[in-house]
């Protein structure tokens, strides 16, 4: 009885001190994956891509993050179009409770599109402003869930949007 005890107290101590630092403002870094979806500009449908990204929180509030977007290859037009985009950004966390959070971030963007067919080969690039607007679910304190809409610069002439929509989930070192 008296291990049961002991090992009851200890293992509220544990969850305890776990808890503690979840919610502290301790400096790590984080990666992810995510599935992003943008719309195409000729065939009008969306298709799913890749996304890759880390980031090092300093607090809960301040992160800087940089990752690497796949749009997704799209038919259209007698051709094919490919395009992805990379990004660097600081980001700001508002926490709404333990578990739930939403953010935003700010940075820089470099996009690329290409369409190619039989007879036309196009290449579309655009260096500029990248936004994001998401929220996080935290399973744990060291995996989250993810959904944001991201705009990588300006509107393009050939394959995927600049809105990207993405679901994901990253983990905390």
């Amino acid at each position: 009885m008296k291990k049961l005890i002991v090992a009851l107290i200890a293992g509220a101590a544990m969850t305890a001190a776990q808890a503690q630092n979840f919610t502290t403002d301790q400096p790590h870094a984080y990666v992810g994956v995510g599935v992003a979806s943008a719309k195409n500009i000729q065939s009008d449908d969306y298709k799913a891509g890749g996304k890759l990204y880390g980031g090092y929180e300093f607090n809960r509030t301040w992160a800087a993050e940089a990752g690497y977007t796949d749009f997704g290859d799209h038919d259209a037009a007698g051709g094919t179009t490919k395009g992805h985009g990379t990004y660097i950004a600081a980001k700001a966390t508002a926490p709404v409770n333990d578990q739930f959070a939403v953010y935003g971030k700010v940075g820089v963007q470099h996009s690329e599109r290409k369409f190619d067919s039989a007879a036309l080969n196009l290449k579309d690039t655009d260096t500029g402003a990248y936004g994001a607007l998401g929220v996080q679910y935290k399973l744990n304190q060291k995996v989250a869930l993810t959904a944001e809409y991201e705009r990588y610069g300006k509107e393009k002439d050939i394959g995927a949007k600049a809105n990207v929509w993405t679901v994901g989930a990253h983990y905390n070192f």
